[in-house]
């Protein structure tokens, strides 16, 4: 993987307290031509509980399934573990040998009962952990409503998420209607390292389901993970922005990637603070001195190597800054993670029903933006902070105008999306090998954002 690193600024003070945000991209391999791929493992968790049968929800799933049969090999593993008042396994994961038999299984399923999303979960990660065999997994989990029975409390169900991710299986969620509940699924992906996505009717859920077969089949590389270790006169590491981070004994910061996509690239943005530096490095009137040592951790799908890309960070030092400019591409980005914490703050003012707290959230972040963009210059990332602003108008009229639920999932779903792949191959930054750019589907019958 490639990995690389932008700072703020290119000096720091010596005599003096400073910080530097540092902006660090990782990027996937491209696909090279297809051939002799590893075998995938693409386990889903299908709910059937009785309001799956509304708007025949239950049924343009199963649709969606049968064409994420014939997109796979017979060499791939598949398995489809579902629920309602109990888990059920309907087909145990292992290869694609014989896809009509599996097909007569996927049309049988029928919608009633409960919700007991726990043993859903629980049964679809031993099933993925089994057919994975040591090479990874893709857990899909598909729901249309809240979780009823069994374990409910979100934070469990975030690190049984996260203890299967450590297993190698990714963790997606599609919550199908307006009637689930966001922040359940989304604790679930969080902890699962994969994303948390909305599709309010069948083709949109149709399409996502199709879209994470594509994904599967372009893995580049799995189980990604970023370790950043400060230099000596580093006084505090943070993450700036919504990325979830943890931090380790040592003191160093450590954020789990998940799974990256041919072309796939991730955005990290660190603060770095630093303390006043040593009377020898004083005397000394400047010079360069370590930052950070950064370490990406992956494995490779096609031969299961755990392979490690480093980089050394080091910055100028000198005994009086002034006038310093911050590079524009930092800029950009911490503007854009401020637009995710808006986002988040807006969904929650949303279910809480606070139109007009959610609408300035988004607004506000809107206004931020669109003024940087108006006086600085942010060169190859204009585009992106140009649709970062649409999408926030967008969300901000939604919000104040459009159903509660759906204006909440939007919201959520977008942020999550924003928080995942950004580059050629990505999501949502652009099509993979011809699939659904997800950017249109962010905004289901929104009304377009009124002008201020």
């Amino acid at each position: 993987m490639r990995l690389s690193a932008q700072l703020e600024f290119d000096v720091l003070a010596l005599n003096a307290p400073d910080s530097v945000l540092v902006l660090l991209e990782a990027t996937a391999p491209e696909l090279t031509e297809e051939g002799d791929r590893p075998p995938a493992t693409f386990q889903v968790v299908l709910d059937r509980s009785g309001s799956m049968n509304r708007d025949r929800r239950i049924h343009g799933v199963v649709e969606a399934l049968h064409g994420l049969v014939d997109r796979l090999d017979p060499a791939d593993h598949f398995g489809l573990v579902s629920f309602n008042n109990q888990a059920r396994v309907e087909a145990p994961a292992g290869p694609l040998t014989d896809k009509d038999q599996l097909r007569r299984r996927l049309s049988g399923i029928r919608a009633h009962g409960g919700t007991d999303l726990s043993s859903g979960l629980l049964r679809g990660i031993q099933e993925a952990r089994r057919a994975g065999e040591g090479r990874g997994a893709t857990l899909l989990l598909v729901s249309d409503g809240h979780a009823n029975q069994g374990t409910t409390d979100h934070d469990l169900l975030r690190d049984v998420a996260r203890g299967a991710y450590e297993h190698g299986i990714t963790v997606t969620t599609l919550g199908y209607g307006l009637g689930y509940d966001e922040e359940l699924l989304g604790a679930i992906a969080q902890g699962g390292a994969g994303s948390a996505l909305f599709a309010e009717d069948a083709d949109t859920a149709g399409g996502m389901i199709a879209d994470e077969a594509e994904y599967l089949l372009a893995k580049t590389a799995q189980a990604a993970s970023l370790t950043v270790r400060g230099g000596a006169h580093v006084e505090r590491l943070s993450v700036v922005g919504e990325t979830f981070s943890t931090r380790l004994e040592d003191g160093a910061l450590m954020v789990e990637l998940g799974d990256f996509f041919s072309g796939e690239s991730r955005r990290l943005l660190l603060r770095v603070s630093t303390a006043v530096l040593a009377e020898a490095d004083a005397r000394s009137g400047g010079g360069p001195v370590p930052l950070a040592e950064v370490e990406l951790v992956h494995v490779d799908p096609g031969t299961l190597e755990t392979r490690t890309t480093r980089l050394e960070l080091t910055v100028e030092t000198a005994w009086e800054v002034t006038d310093r400019v911050g590079r524009p591409e930092v800029r950009a980005e911490d503007l854009f993670q401020r637009a995710q914490t808006a986002k988040r703050l807006a969904a929650y003012e949303m279910r809480r029903g606070h139109r007009a707290e959610a609408s300035r959230h988004l607004r506000n972040s809107r206004d931020e933006m669109s003024a940087a963009l108006g006086t600085e210059e942010f060169g190859a990332v204009r585009s992106e902070m140009g649709s970062q602003i649409e999408a926030l108008g967008q969300m901000a009229a939604q919000a104040e105008q459009d159903d509660v639920q759906r204006a909440a999932k939007t919201i959520h779903a977008s942020r999550s999306g924003a928080l995942r792949g950004r580059g050629p191959q990505g999501r949502p930054g652009g099509r993979l090998r011809g699939g659904r750019d997800r950017s249109d589907q962010s905004f289901p019958d929104s009304p377009a954002p009124e002008e201020r």
